[in-house]
C-alpha cells in the first residue's frame, strides 16, 4: 500500500498510509502535520458536506476552496508523479481517516 505526503508547496500538511479500500475509495490513516491546521476547517467543512444541494452551489465553494490551496499528494518512495487535489485526486479527512480516489 502506498504512503503519500499531503503537502502546500513544501509544507507538510500530513501523512496518508493506504490500508485497504472500498471501491472506488482507498482508505488510508491520516497524521496531521505542521501545515494542518491552516487547512483543517475547509477539510473539516468538505468532510460534512451533505443535504440538500439542487444547484451544486454549496459543493463546487468547497471544491474550489480546496483546489485554491495548490495541495499536492506526493507518494513517500517517490516512485509516481506527485497527484494536485480536484485534478488527479480527491481527499475526503475524517479526523484520522481518510478516503482518496485517484
Amino acid at each position: 500500500m502506498t504512503r503519500w505526503q499531503l503537502l502546500q508547496g513544501d509544507v507538510l500538511v500530513g501523512e496518508l498510509s493506504e490500508y485497504g479500500c472500498d471501491q472506488p475509495f482507498f482508505l488510508a490513516r491520516f497524521t496531521p502535520g505542521p501545515g494542518w491546521e491552516s487547512v483543517r476547517q475547509l477539510f473539516e467543512a468538505w468532510a460534512t458536506y451533505g443535504g440538500p444541494d439542487p444547484d451544486g452551489l454549496r459543493f463546487v465553494a468547497l471544491a474550489k476552496s480546496l483546489q485554491d490551496l495548490g495541495l499536492a499528494l506526493a507518494p513517500v518512495d517517490g516512485q509516481q508523479t506527485p497527484l494536485q487535489l480536484f485534478k488527479d485526486c480527491m481527499v475526503r479527512i475524517y479526523g484520522a481517516e481518510a478516503r482518496l480516489r485517484y
